[in-house]
């Protein structure tokens, strides 16, 4: 099997749990975030192989992680469930699956802002009505994981949030630092790590042109 197509049944995975959460009522208190909700509710040309949520709203984490574990059990084995201080954290095994899916839920119910979408993929009939972050709300996520992380996945999202229309509303010391990480990128970054993950078209692209039109947004503004 492809890595393509490994990741084609990752993202039938990925709907399949979203599915069963929503009809377990679990979703209701969880945001939908990250590189996979903007794969899944917005078309992010790149696959994403985890599912992200920020709590909304809970009270008992303890109960959310016994509830999770019981629906999840049900169907799948569980190969790794912990509650840690900031997140909960479950890996889920399929029958058939060459890849684990993990599950993680950052424990904060700060205020965000989040909308209504419909989570669908190409490759599944499925679709699952979720709350996922806005994508001004995401420019903020993925600037924070950028600096944080220095993951080329992210200065991808990036710049996908961007070339929607939204726009970069922060500090030029703060641009400065994300152009840093930006142009630390090496070849490889592009080729292997970020290239494994998109289809070949968009691959391309990318193997030629890196990130220049994030990098065009941010020294726009550095320059004003």
């Amino acid at each position: 099997m492809t890595i393509m197509n490994e990741l084609q049944k990752q993202e039938i995975f990925e709907i399949e749990v979203l599915d069963l959460l929503k009809n377990a009522s679990v979703l209701n208190n969880l945001i939908f975030g990250g590189g996979t909700m903007l794969r899944l509710c917005h078309d992010l040309p790149r696959f994403s192989v985890d599912l992200d949520f920020w709590t909304f709203r809970v009270k008992d984490f303890e109960r959310l992680h016994k509830d999770l574990e019981s629906i999840v059990l049900k169907y799948y084995e569980l190969t790794d469930s912990v509650i840690k201080y900031f997140t909960i954290l479950l890996e889920l095994r399929k029958k058939g699956f060459a890849r684990k899916l993990k599950i993680e839920i950052r424990k904060n119910n700060k205020r965000y802002d989040f909308e209504d979408k419909i989570a669908f993929s190409k490759f599944s009939n499925k679709q699952v009505l979720v709350k996922s972050f806005t994508l001004k709300q995401m420019v903020s996520n993925k600037i924070n994981a950028l600096l944080e992380r220095r993951q080329i996945r992210d200065a991808f999202d990036l710049e996908f949030i961007l070339k929607k229309g939204n726009r970069l509303d922060i500090e030029k010391d703060v641009l400065l630092k994300l152009k840093k990480v930006i142009l630390s990128f090496k070849k490889r970054d592009y080729t292997v790590v970020l290239g494994s993950l998109l289809e070949p078209d968009i691959r391309s692209y990318y193997n030629e042109k890196n990130f220049e039109y994030l990098l065009l947004q941010i020294n726009e503004i550095l320059s004003s």
